[in-house]
């Protein structure tokens, strides 16, 4: 991936330094995480292969990234397991919020296919670490005492109408009086 544009600013008010590709902030951070793992795996005792990577050494990786953690996660036999909002500190270590690793995974999921990888071969999409995501998930929950549970969808649900619907025409030549809202027929607005 080039970062920088070998070709001068085209533009005859701006100077004639390099300019960067504009990236999303996505994307940033999605070359940032392939680059830290790429490192991650040149670094392995004995060095890795990106076709040789399984799931077990993305496990590996999750596993390192915790000691750079910032979220506190209580043993089980700590006194404020499961607190959202402890009263004293305590020396329970610092972890990956589960939200982190999950975001993660996914960057690097994308990362992987986008660098040449064959989807049914990615290693971020193993079972093995779907289970780990969803164990680091659970186990935060009850730890920090915060819930993680999808939140689910409003259905909908019309009130069945009473009065048969006004046909377009009759709709158009009717004018709102005055001080009555143009929405106040608009499904179901009032004034």
């Amino acid at each position: 991936m080039e970062l920088i544009s070998n070709q001068p600013n085209k533009n005859p008010n701006s100077s004639t330094q390099l300019t960067p590709p504009s990236s999303s902030r996505y994307e940033n951070q999605k070359r940032r995480d392939w680059n830290t793992f790429c490192q991650y795996l040149r670094n392995h005792r004995p060095p890795l292969s990106l076709p040789s990577c399984s799931g077990a050494h993305v496990l590996e990786f999750l596993r390192y990234l915790d000691q750079f953690g910032k979220t506190k996660v209580h043993h089980q036999n700590c006194a404020f397991f499961g607190l959202p909002n402890p009263p004293a500190p305590c020396p329970c270590p610092l972890r990956q919020a589960w939200g982190s690793l999950d975001a993660l995974i996914g960057r690097l999921r994308a990362a992987y296919e986008e660098n040449g990888g064959p989807p049914e071969a990615n290693p971020f999409g193993s079972r093995a670490v779907r289970l780990y995501l969803r164990e680091v998930r659970d186990f935060q929950a009850k730890a920090r005492g915060v819930s993680y549970e999808k939140k689910r969808k409003r259905v909908n649900r019309q009130k069945p109408q009473t009065q048969p619907p006004i046909p377009l025409q009759q709709q158009q030549q009717q004018q709102p009086q005055q001080g009555q809202s143009l929405m106040a027929n608009y499904s179901g607005a009032t004034v």
